[in-house]
This record gives C-alpha cells, sequence and structure tokens, in this order.
C-alpha cells in the first residue's frame, strides 16, 4: 500500500525543505495539528513548544529563500525526550513530580547538535520516572500508549518519542538508553531505534562527567527508516572535550552503511540470550524473521551463549547498577535543595522509591563484585563475535503489556512469563545485558503477532561496529519492509 504523507522520511523531508519544494512553516503547523488532535489518545507529549518552533521554522524559510547554506535536517520537526535530555528553557520534568516545573538553562550536547543541524524541537516526550523501567508511566502525565493498541503502553523509557513517531506525528524523535530505553519502545511501537557504541553520542555531564558507563547510558535516534536513523547519527555523533568517556572522531559512514550488502556476514542468532523466559508469540515472529537475513545473503546459525546467571540475577544486577547511578543524581539534586528521600519521598512512584531504597546502602565491594559479574557477561557476549560479526536476538520477550487504568497503580511489565518469574520492572527486556557492555544495538520491527502487536528484533555488532549494525538493518528493510504496518492515519 501507498504510504501515507504523515509516514514520509526524514530523508526525503529534508530534501523536499531544501529544494524548496515544501515550506518548513506548512510542515511544523501540520506537525502541531497532529499532535493536538491525536495525542490525547496517545499521552506521548509532556510539553509542547509551539511559538518556538512555529518561530524556528519561520526563520528556516527565510533560509531556504535566501539561499544559505543549510544542515542536514534543516526545518526538519523533531521530538525530544523528557529526561536527561534537557533544552535550555523548557520544562523537563524527568517524569517526576518534584521536577515538574524544573527547568534547566543548558542544553544536552547531542540536542544542541539536532539544533545546529536545523531540527526543530517541537515538544518534550513521556518517559518514566527518571527512565527506571521498560514501560511508560508516571504520576505526572500517565501512561503513553502504542498506536497499535491504545490499551497497551508505548514502552519505555523513551515511549512518548518511539509513540510520537509510530503514529506519524514527526519522522524522527531522540530517545535514550540505559537498559534498552531506546530498543524496547522501538519494539512495541513498530519502529526502528539504534544504540550506538558506547561513546560515540557524546554526553557532557555534570556535575559527574563519569556517570554513564554503569550501566553504559547512550542516546540515540528513533525513526521508521534505517536511513533516517543513520542520518540522525551523522548529527549525533562525534567527541565533545567536556565528556572523557566519547569516543574520537573515526566518522564512519552511517549513510553508506545502510545500503551495503551483507553476504559476507556470519549471524549468530540466540532465541532466548540462554537464560530468558520468552512468549511463545515472540518466539513465533522473531523465528520467522531471522529467516530475513539469509534472504540478504548473510550465514545464520543458532548459537548457546555461555551466560553463567539466571535472567533474574542479571535482572537484579541491573537494578543495582542503574540504582548506584541514580544516587549519585540524587546527590547531585541535593546541592539544588531536592531530596527526593527526603521530603519528596510521598511524591516518587512506589516501584522508583523502593529502588532508591533498597540500593542506598551499597557497598564499594558488593559494587565491585557486581563489576565481576558484569565481565563476565561481556565476555559471553563477546566471545560471540569471536566466529560472528552479528549476534540477533528477540528485542523483548512479550509483546506490548496493557496500561494500568488506576491512576494510582504504575504501569509495569509481567511478573511471570511462560510461568517462570520475572522482574516487571526490566527482567523481560533482553536488551539491557547490552548496556552491561557498551556494544551496538538496535531494535528492528520483525513483524506483527497474530492479534496485530508489534515485535521487535534486537541486532547487536561487535565493539565499535555500529555500521555493521546498520547494514543489517537496512538489508533486513529491504527484504521485509515494515513501512505498510503502521495503523492507518
Amino acid at each position: 500500500m501507498a504510504l501515507e504523507p504523515a509516514y514520509r522520511s526524514a530523508t526525503e523531508l529534508a530534501a523536499r525543505i531544501r529544494r524548496g519544494d515544501v515550506s518548513p512553516v506548512t510542515v511544523v503547523d501540520e506537525c502541531l495539528q497532529k499532535i493536538e488532535e491525536r495525542d490525547d489518545d496517545l499521552n506521548a507529549f509532556v510539553t509542547v513548544i509551539e511559538e518556538e518552533a512555529r518561530e524556528r521554522a519561520r526563520e528556516a524559510e527565510r533560509a531556504v529563500e535566501a539561499g544559505d547554506e543549510l544542515g542536514p535536517l534543516h526545518g526538519v520537526p523533531i521530538a525530544v525526550k523528557d529526561l536527561f535530555d534537557f533544552k535550555a528553557g523548557v520544562r523537563n520534568t524527568m517524569g517526576s513530580k518534584p521536577f515538574e516545573e524544573f527547568v534547566p538553562d543548558e542544553s544536552a550536547t547531542y540536542v544542541e547538535r539536532l539544533e545546529e543541524a536545523g531540527a526543530i524541537i517541537v515538544g518534550k516526550t513521556n518517559t518514566p520516572e527518571f527512565g527506571h523501567k521498560g514501560t511508560t508511566d508516571n504520576r505526572v502525565l500517565g501512561p503513553t500508549s502504542t498506536p497499535f493498541d491504545l490499551d497497551r503502553n508505548a514502552g519505555g523509557s523513551s515511549g512518548g518519542s518511539a509513540a510520537a513517531v509510530a503514529d506519524g506525528i514527526v519522522t524522527m524523535a531522540q530517545g535514550s538508553d540505559g537498559g534498552g530505553s531506546v530498543r524496547i519502545p522501538a519494539s512495541f511501537c513498530g519502529v526502528y531505534g539504534f544504540k550506538a557504541s558506547y561513546g560515540r553520542v557524546a554526553q557532557a555531564i555534570r556535575p559527574d562527567a563519569f556517570l554513564s558507563h554503569t550501566p553504559t547510558i547512550h542516546a540515540g535516534p528513533i525513526t521508521r527508516t534505517v536511513e533516517d536513523a543513520a542520518l540522525m547519527l551523522d548529527v549525533m555523533t562525534g567527541p565533545h572535550p567536556r565528556d572523557p568517556l566519547s569516543m574520537p572522531d573515526e566518522d564512519p559512514d552511517y549513510r553508506g552503511a545502510v545500503r551495503r550488502g551483507i553476504d559476507d556476514m556470519d549471524v549468530a542468532y540466540s532465541p532466548n540470550f540462554e537464560v530468558f523466559p520468552v512468549d511463545e508469540r515472540v518466539r513465533e515472529v522473531v523465528d520467522d524473521a531471522v529467516d530475513a537475513f539469509e534472504e540478504a545473503g548473510a550465514t545464520v546459525e543458532t548459537v548457546d551463549l555461555d551466560v553463567e546467571q539466571s535472567q533474574r540475577e542479571l535482572a537484579d544486577l541491573w537494578i543495582r547498577e542503574i540504582g548506584m547511578l541514580y544516587h549519585s543524581a540524587v546527590e547531585g539534586f541535593k546541592d539544588e535543595g531536592v531530596d527526593l528521600l527526603g521530603d519528596h519521598r510521598d511524591e516518587l512512584s512506589p516501584e522508583f522509591a523502593e529502588l532508591l531504597e533498597d540500593t542506598r546502602d551499597m557497598s564499594m565491594i558488593e559494587y565491585k563484585r557486581d563489576e565481576q559479574v558484569r565481565t563476565a557477561v561481556y565476555d559471553a557476549i563477546q566471545d560471540v563475535f569471536v566466529d560472528h560479526d552479528l549476534l540477533v536476538t528477540p528485542t523483548l520477550a512479550v509483546p506490548p503489556v496493557e496500561n494500568e487504568n488506576d491512576p494510582d497503580v504504575q504501569t509495569v511489565g509481567p511478573t511471570e512469563i511462560e510461568g517462570e518469574s520475572v522482574d516487571p520492572l526490566i527482567g523481560w527486556c533482553l536488551t539491557y545485558p547490552i548496556n552491561f557492555t557498551g556494544h551496538p544495538a538496535a531494535s528492528i520491527p520483525a513483524g506483527l503477532t497474530d492479534d496485530g502487536l508489534p515485535v521487535g528484533l534486537q541486532v547487536v555488532g561487535d565493539r565499535f561496529a555500529d555500521t555493521d549494525v546498520l547494514a543489517a538493518s537496512g538489508a533486513f528493510e529491504r527484504v521485509r519492509p515494515w513501512h505498510h504496518t503502521y495503523p492507518p492515519r
């Protein structure tokens, strides 16, 4: 079927704006109108930046008319996550009641780069409180829905961004990923989410410049096409002098990689990461989707991973690591006069408060022991790349979960899958082990279950082999295009 105008690509839109075929003013007006018409259903946007977006669109139109040099995203409306992805002067809640009216005075590094490339930010998108779980729901805005079923969650923690892209409101959006938060909502919303190698997208974080390494925290694109993700990566990636963990500028050809063939690639397929229970509906879709790599010319082999820990032990490890990261941030908030576990304890969601309290008294010895377990996970994953170019798994163990209708109850994931107990915050996500390791990874729309719910396929590359992940994603998209699957708008 022909794509509706709502589902045009950012690459096409940027080219049409540069040629003068379409006005950025018209494009932004249409985008803002879509938010007004649809967001009551989706609940994707926390803050809409209407006045500034219209003014920037007018400036973008004048630049086109004047023949000025234009950035690669000139005039393209985008959405930005409402977590640590600050835009100076714009409310940023982080999904938390104590920060409901917080306004940062500096922009995140990658947000600055997106705007310098000409992108027009139309709004900040919903996230769970401090991104602590794989679903998007909070006490500020409530749950965000996937467009495939408005009674089901968009996934988290970049759920608002993924829902806005899947619904055709914007062509691309920014997300962040500390346990799968780009890839999880990409799976629940049937879009493409890419997590670059750790350090490739610089993050000049203060007051703790080293905050993002345990687990590895990433910012990345959420789009409907692989080429659009590559275009966004061209803008977002690169070192920054204020980020001591950012990678050197290797200038990889992201967009060229999307068009590369993969007939020389060996793909390792793990149906369950060795330790995760996987819903049979997901397993059926993913087993079929993996064949697409062979159709594109690659060799696919089912492998066993040498993962020694149970999925429950791995989930507990991630929660302890993310808890330690949150405590570093919490201490910084105290300097701003906000004590989350003091005066604001009752404003926090119960799950987030419990996470903070359970990890508050960890010792440094316990922390370093956890790093040894993390090392074992890294070795198990890295060993795959001795004989293979890619590792492929389901992105998630379940299709989109139902939203909670009670505002006093937070939406979380399942507590049990195929008869096995899992942690409802993150234990059903096959994504977070890759945040122990920092490898590049993406979630590709693999297909739909029999009842029309989207399923994601996770593609993991060797260390720093971001272009291999893009090449495999692009090849999959050519063999098994997914653009016809979006709900009509």
